[in-house]
Parts: structure tokens; C-alpha cells; sequence
């Protein structure tokens, strides 16, 4: 398994590639493994989909730091790949963020993005009808400094993440803020939108004159390929929650059938098979190894 420091290396390496960097969302270990084994460059730990999977419970800032971070920790374990962590608002204050940084990278996650969302947040992909307030630029680059200034390695990344297009606030205002935040050390920026033309961010890229990679999470724009979005300017994509909702409409899905059936077999045709599962997880290959190793007596 990679260590820390490689998946970090890893990670910063991405950041600089002459190519997308293209990371899928996780909302457990299993899920991270499918990630991996599919070939995408790294692992998204969403903290909509912690809330929904781990606790069932809406993206509102209900899920603890400390819960937050636990669940990383046991999709980090499973990947070899980078995982970068959604933090959210940063868990509380300026020292909330500073030990947010520091629990994280002490976790051996590879990096994680923070929102100025103001506390409590609202998911971005709630309709406009909800109304967001920010924090102000000044508090956020200020976080966002004390945060990179209490971290011990040097490629632990922190991505500053703008709500200005989703609070709609224009372009302006997520200029002012990517500046603001590139400015206080965050590694890189993302710039969030839904608009599914791609018009504000292409906007947003017109104007942008920093030099930290930019980052998309393109949900709400779904039909441009990493390839086109680098292209634009764009360095990492997080595909952030496509794992999450197929899992929970192939649970509904088998749910029904099971309800309307009342028989196991109505599903198996829809479902992995039991030695799937076995096999996605090594059941035989620790099985081998206890047998390669004997027992004592």
C-alpha cells in the first residue's frame, strides 16, 4: 500500500500534469477500491456523501470534524490513490481550520478542500431558490493562511473551493476571492458553478490571472470531458457523486423487487454475486495466507 508521502507526491504531481487530473468520489472503502480498480488518478471524500451514506442525515454541517475525518481514514486505507477530503466550511473558526489541517494531515489524507460557505452551509447543488451567505473574503484568507501555516510537510495540499457563482455574487466576486485565497497559500483553487453552459466559469477563466491549479467539480455542467475542461484551463476534476447516487438507485431499485417478490431470487439477476464480492475484497487470498503460514503446534 502507498504511504502518505507518495500519495501526496502523487497528488501534487496531478496538480502539475500536462493532462486532467480526474478523481471520482467515494462515500466508503468498498467504493474508493471500485475507484481504484477502475483506473481514475485519485479518490473524492464528499461530505455529501458521507452525510447521506454514513448517517443518512442532509449536507448541512450536522456531520462532526472528528466523524468526518474517520470516515477518510477507512477510504484512505482502502486506495493506494490519493484522496482529497471535502472539509466543508473548515469545521468551525480560524484554529477549527488550523486543526482541521493539522488532523488531516496527521490522518495521512492528501490533501482537502474548504468552502466559505458561512457556517451552517448549504449544499451547492441545492437550487438557487436557497439563499447562501459567505464568509467574508478577508476571514476566509485568513483561515486559509493560518491553516497552511500550521501544517508540517510541505505536500499536504489545500484547496481554497469559491461559492461567489453559486451565491450568485458574479464573476467579479469569485475573481476577488480565488485572488484572495491563491494569495493566502491555498494550492490550488476551485471554482464552483451552475451554470450548465459553462459560461461563468468560462468567464471566470478569462479573467483569472493566477497561477495555482484550478479545480471543477462538474456536476452541474455533466456533459464536458476532463479533456475539454483542461482545455478551458481547468487542472482537476472531481467527479464527485456518481458512485453515491448509482448505489442508491440500485438499492431502490432491488428494494422493490424484493417488495413486490417477496423472493431472494427475483434479484439475482440485478445484483453482484456473493463470490464477486468475496473476490473484490481478497476473501481467498487471506484465507491462502493462513494456510501459507501454518499453525503453531
Amino acid at each position: 500500500m502507498a504511504t502518505a508521502e507518495h500519495k501526496r507526491h502523487a497528488l501534487r504531481a496531478g496538480l502539475a500534469a500536462d493532462r486532467p487530473m480526474v478523481i471520482v468520489g467515494a462515500h466508503d472503502a468498498l467504493s474508493a477500491h471500485l475507484i481504484t480498480r477502475a483506473g481514475f488518478d485519485g479518490v473524492w471524500v464528499s461530505g455529501f456523501g458521507v452525510s447521506t451514506m454514513t448517517y443518512a442525515m442532509p449536507d448541512l454541517n450536522l456531520v462532526t470534524m472528528t466523524e468526518a475525518l474517520d470516515a477518510a481514514r477507512r477510504i484512505d486505507a482502502a486506495t493506494p490513490l490519493p484522496v482529497v477530503a471535502d472539509c466543508d466550511n473548515g469545521f468551525g473558526g480560524l484554529n477549527n481550520v488550523v486543526r482541521t489541517v493539522q488532523d488531516y494531515e496527521r490522518g495521512g489524507i492528501a490533501g482537502i478542500c474548504i468552502e466559505d460557505n458561512l457556517f451552517p452551509k448549504r449544499n451547492s447543488l441545492l437550487g438557487s431558490d436557497i439563499r447562501r451567505e459567505l464568509l467574508p473574503v478577508s476571514e476566509q484568507a485568513r483561515r486559509i493562511a493560518a491553516g497552511k501555516a500550521g501544517q508540517v510537510t510541505d505536500d499536504f495540499v489545500v484547496i481554497a473551493r469559491v461559492e461567489a457563482l453559486i451565491a450568485g455574487h458574479g464573476v467579479d466576486e469569485a475573481i476577488v476571492r480565488a485572488n484572495a485565497y491563491a494569495d493566502a497559500g491555498a494550492d490550488a483553487v476551485l471554482i464552483h458553478s451552475r451554470d450548465k453552459t459553462l459560461g461563468e466559469i468560462e468567464a471566470f477563466l478569462a479573467a483569472w490571472e493566477g497561477d495555482v491549479p484550478l479545480v471543477v467539480v462538474p456536476t452541474l455542467f455533466p456533459t464536458f470531458t476532463p479533456e475539454e475542461l483542461y482545455g478551458k484551463g481547468i487542472q482537476l476534476v472531481i467527479l464527485a457523486n456518481q458512485p453515491m447516487r448509482a448505489a442508491v438507485k440500485a438499492m431502490e431499485d432491488t428494494l422493490a423487487l424484493l417488495a413486490e417478490h417477496r423472493v431472494a431470487s427475483a434479484v439475482d439477476p440485478h445484483i453482484a454475486s456473493v463470490g464477486h464480492v468475496f473476490d473484490l475484497v481478497g476473501t481467498r487470498e487471506m484465507i491462502q495466507r493462513e494456510a501459507a503460514y501454518g499453525e503453531d503446534g
